[in-house]
């Protein structure tokens, strides 16, 4: 009996943030194995994978160390959960995430996704409150087109629009605050990234006071905002927002579910910008995508009142730190240390900056951002003006054209609207400039002809 795979999908997956009708006459892309940076369909067709899967698989595809670990951890103790137990793969994870995470940061709670990272974060924020008597803090802010995950806390912290409505009512405590796109600055505030910086800071502490101090737990920030294409904080950003914080008696958490492990040139992205958080979330490239693993890393302050008496956090996940998972993480960690991933990306991140931003002389690039392996190109209609694409164009240039012809021409990307259009790049840290030269030839080609159907 043969089986049909596109039969199949199109009968019985439901894939994920997609519209399952642009299927309904083409193929549906099915990727059957992955080598280095490369990936390869089910017609042996190969691709550059820029954007790591996505934001994930950091040490390469094909690693065969990581299958292996998993082999071995499975067949000793495949799952036991840490609901009142312990194994020794969680264990000597924790240990090691607390040594390489900044300060005093040395508690790992396990989840098993960014999203389920991001709602333990705030729900021990808001227990610790309470465990304080400061009852009236269950708040977050959050800045605008931020994406945090999907689960429905996730969800109300997540500051796009058009993919929350569906799911309303969220839960309450969800504020915006303006993000970090300097490109898109407000004139009052645009002299210099500085300046802009201290506005941006400013509308946090703004929005604490209108919202009233003793109502607010927490602010969620990613090191690199990735929603909106790759926003990099200004100079002396975080260090302000962490005056903020402190004034205010306000946790700030660092969701790194995407910038830790590499992604910005270190372990995490606290400790590129030099900033202190009460919070680490952390997820996707914990092991670079060969088994599921999140979790958070905190302070000592916050496990202080569940140390004593009958308080306990009342949160957990079955396969929180599952054993398998833990093994491939540190296997991952391993060959992090061993190549030094970080360094590698520290050392080549200025070579990605200026292979991309050779695609400065096309009319639709209106700017290049980003930083370490991550980054963002802006489409726009106008240079001059910056004049960005309706919702009709960009119907037609980002679904209707782009996303199809950078996948056919051999780059697996990211063409996103859910702030101003853009192409959003990720690749494996094992990438050096013949990739960075592929990534290029390919975006000036298909972005040239996108340009001659405006």
């Amino acid at each position: 009996m043969t089986f049909d795979l596109q039969e199949a999908a199109k009968q019985h997956l439901w894939l994920h943030f997609t519209r399952m009708s642009a299927y309904g006459a083409g193929d549906i892309p099915v990727i059957v194995r992955g080598s280095g940076p490369y990936v390869y369909d089910d017609h042996g067709k190969r691709y550059l994978d820029g954007l790591s899967g996505l934001f994930v698989t950091m040490a390469g595809h094909g690693r065969t160390e990581l299958a292996e670990a998993a082999s071995k951890q499975a067949s000793e103790l495949a799952y036991f959960p840490l609901w009142s137990y312990a194994h020794p793969a969680a264990v000597a994870l924790a240990a090691r995430l607390a040594e390489l995470a900044p300060g005093d940061l040395n508690r790992v709670f396990f989840t098993t996704s960014g999203s389920e990272a991001v709602e333990s974060a705030w729900k021990l924020a808001k227990q610790y409150f309470k465990l304080r008597g400061e009852y009236g803090r269950y708040k977050v802010l959050s800045r605008d087109i931020a994406y945090h995950g999907t689960s429905m806390g996730a969800l109300a912290i997540t500051g796009l629009a058009d993919i929350k409505s569906a799911f309303e009512p969220l839960p309450p405590g969800g504020v915006r605050v303006p993000n970090t796109n300097f490109y898109r600055a407000p004139s009052f505030a645009a002299g210099s990234e500085e300046e802009f910086g201290v506005w941006a800071a400013d509308e946090i502490e703004r929005a604490i006071l209108r919202e009233g101090p003793d109502s607010v737990a927490c602010v969620f920030l990613e090191p690199v905002q990735n929603s909106g294409g790759c926003f990099p904080p200004p100079p002396g950003y975080f260090q302000r927002v962490r005056s903020i914080c402190d004034r205010h008696g306000v946790l700030l958490v660092s969701d790194e579910v995407i910038c830790a492990f590499g992604r910005l040139g270190y372990y995490f992205g606290a400790e590129r910008y030099g900033y202190l958080p009460d919070i680490i979330t952390f997820a996707k490239g914990a092991t670079s995508g060969y088994s599921p693993l999140g979790g958070m890393i905190v302070r000592e302050h916050l496990m202080e009142p569940f140390l004593s008496g009958h308080s306990t956090f009342l949160h957990g996940v079955t396969f929180a730190g599952h054993p398998v998972s833990a093994a491939v993480a540190l296997a991952n960690l391993d060959i992090f240390e061993r190549e030094d991933l970080p360094g590698n990306v520290r050392a080549h991140e200025g070579a990605f900056r200026a292979t991309l931003e050779k695609l400065s002389d096309l009319p639709i690039v209106g700017d290049v951002r980003g930083a370490g392996y991550f980054y963002g190109i802006e489409l726009v209609k106008d240079k001059a003006t910056k004049e960005t694409f309706d919702d009709d164009e960009c119907e037609r240039l980002l679904r209707g054209f782009l996303s199809h012809a950078l996948f056919d021409a051999g780059l697996v990307c990211r063409a996103d609207d859910r702030g101003d259009p853009v192409i959003q790049l990720a690749p494996p840290l094992i990438c050096t400039q013949e990739h960075f030269d592929m990534i290029e030839q390919i975006l000036r080609s298909v972005l040239t002809e996108a340009w001659s159907r405006v």
